[in-house]
C-alpha cells in the first residue's frame, strides 16, 4: 500500500469556510482552475489572497477581478520593507481603493530573518498602519520574534484603527496574544497547530475566546499534518478546523460557525 493511502482524507462540513490568509499567486497558475474547484469542493466559500511586495500588488488585484469568490489585500511584508518608498506607498494606497480589497497587509515586523533592518521594517509598518486608519480598513499583521516592538508600534496606532485587524499565523507569546485581544484584534491560526512541536500555539488557541479567532492556511506554506511535504492549499482548511475544535473541546461545526462569523466581521459585512 502506498504511503499516500495511509493519509487521512480531508473531511467536508456543512458550514462554509472562509480562508482569511493565503497566497494564491504562489500556486501553479496553469492548474489554478482545478485548484479553485478543489478548494470549493472542500467547502471554502471565500478566499482572501494576500499582497506582500511591490511585485504582487497588481497580481492580487487581478485575481480579485478574475474570480467572484476571491478578495485581496494591499501591503508590503516586513521582509520587503527595504523597498518602501513614496512610489510604493502610492501603489499600496491606490490599490487599497479597489472594491475587493478588504485590508492593508501583510505588514509588520520579523526579526527572525534579516531581510530588512528593524528601522526599515518599523517605518513601513507605521506608514501602512496610518494608511489603514485613513482608509478605515483592518490590517493583516505578521510578527515573528518581535513581540516587544510589535506591541510598542500597536500601542501608538491601534487607537486609530476602528476595524483593528488580525495577527496572522500567530506563534508569539501569550502576553502578546492577551494584549492584541484586549485591543480588539483577531488571531489567525493555521496548520502550525497540527505540528508536533507547536504546544505553545495550541496553548494560545486554548486561551483564545472563540469569538476572537479566524482560520487560515498561509498556503502554499505550513501544510498541516498529515500532508506535510506537500504544497499547502485552502482545501486543507477542514483539517485545521478539526484540530482547533479538538483543542477547544467543541464540535467542529460550532467552531466553523464562529470562525465564519468572525471572518465576516473582520473583512466583510456582518452575516
Amino acid at each position: 500500500m502506498s504511503k499516500r493511502a495511509h493519509k487521512k482524507s480531508v473531511p467536508t462540513f456543512q458550514t462554509p469556510i472562509i480562508e482569511t490568509h493565503c497566497h494564491l499567486d504562489y500556486l501553479a497558475q496553469d492548474t489554478m482552475g482545478d485548484e479553485l474547484q478543489a478548494i470549493t469542493d472542500a467547502g471554502v466559500e471565500r478566499i482572501v489572497t494576500i499582497a506582500v511586495s511591490a511585485d504582487n500588488l497588481a497580481t492580487v488585484l487581478s485575481l480579485c477581478d478574475q474570480h467572484e469568490n476571491i478578495w485581496g489585500t494591499q501591503g508590503i511584508h516586513p521582509h520587503e520593507a527595504s523597498s518602501w518608498s513614496p512610489s510604493v506607498a502610492q501603489s499600496v494606497a491606490t490599490g487599497a481603493a479597489h472594491p475587493k480589497v478588504v485590508a492593508i497587509g501583510e505588514i509588520g515586523l520579523d526579526y527572525y530573518y534579516e531581510h530588512a533592518s528593524p528601522q526599515a521594517q518599523t517605518q513601513a509598518f507605521e506608514a501602512q498602519l496610518a494608511l489603514a486608519a485613513e482608509r478605515d480598513l483592518p490590517v493583516v499583521i505578521h510578527t515573528r520574534e518581535a513581540d516587544a516592538d510589535t506591541r510598542a508600534v500597536l500601542e501608538n496606532h491601534a487607537p486609530y484603527l476602528r476595524k483593528k485587524g488580525v495577527i496572522h499565523s500567530f506563534t508569539s507569546s501569550q502576553a502578546l496574544a492577551d494584549y492584541c485581544l484586549s485591543e480588539g484584534f483577531y488571531l489567525g491560526f493555521n496548520g502550525i497547530c497540527t505540528f508536533k512541536n507547536a504546544d505553545n500555539v495550541r496553548a494560545v488557541i486554548d486561551a483564545t475566546p472563540i469569538d476572537s479567532l479566524v482560520l487560515e492556511t498561509d498556503s502554499p506554506y505550513l501544510t498541516p499534518v498529515p500532508y506535510r511535504g506537500r504544497v499547502n492549499s485552502p482545501r486543507f482548511l477542514p483539517l485545521i478546523a478539526e484540530q482547533i475544535a479538538e483543542i477547544k473541546n467543541m464540535p467542529v461545526e460550532a467552531l466553523l460557525k464562529a470562525a465564519r462569523r468572525n471572518s465576516m466581521a473582520l473583512f466583510f459585512a456582518n452575516p
